[in-house]
């Protein structure tokens, strides 16, 4: 997939100012500093396209692109951000919790997950969640330039080993580098094959 357009739509507070379900939908979440922005830059082939700030968890809203006139990418708020007012986190992950559960153009998500830390908690009880509410997504490790492929495999590994005990059938798993570019056709391409399989059930509704 070939990214001709990227569009800044909407943000939103909450689940009501969502703008209309009219495109398919991908959203990017993940623990504050584990490269979101970054990586969203990347896939859009835009440097700014999403901002990248050296303070974590700068992403309060959730902020809406339509990318080639055809789907919207998501930009989630962070999940454990600590910049935040106690009684604003909580209600940001209330409007981001709806979002995820009762989103109908929501397609799938993309969780980000650092690849230089061992599994960590939070994100753990994250994945957890979106199993239980069975919320469709794939794991994606970034920052895999950073440490040595050995260490990535193996806090890949032993993510899988924690997942293993909730779950026979784990999620697909990608690796990425938003300084390598590692990882941008892979993602894209999952992205291209949801959005082939979605237009034949659009058309057998129309």
């Amino acid at each position: 997939m070939n990214i001709t357009s990227a569009v800044f739509d909407v943000s939103a507070p909450d689940l009501e100012s969502c703008p209309m379900e009219t495109f398919p939908e991908f959203a990017f979440i993940g623990r504050s500093n584990v490269g979101k922005s970054s990586l969203l830059n990347m896939l859009s082939g835009q440097k700014n396209l999403a901002r990248v700030s050296p303070v974590p968890g700068f992403t309060k809203l959730i902020n809406f692109f339509i990318m080639n006139k055809s789907w919207r990418l998501v930009d989630l708020p962070g999940y454990g951000f600590a910049q935040v007012a106690r009684e604003n986190s909580a209600k940001f992950n209330d409007a981001v919790s709806e979002y995820l559960v009762d989103r109908t153009s929501l397609i799938f998500v993309f969780v980000l997950i650092d690849s230089r830390h061992k599994p960590q908690k939070l994100d753990l009880e994250f994945v957890q969640w979106l199993g239980s509410n069975d919320v469709p997504f794939v794991l994606v490790f970034t920052k895999i330039d950073v440490s040595k492929p050995a260490v990535v495999q193996k806090n890949i590994d032993l993510f899988k080993v924690e997942m293993s005990k909730w779950w026979d059938n784990l999620p697909e798993i990608f690796t990425c580098s938003s300084v390598t570019k590692r990882g941008q056709a892979e993602l894209l391409g999952v992205i291209e094959r949801a959005l082939s399989e979605e237009e034949p059930a659009a058309e057998q509704t129309n």
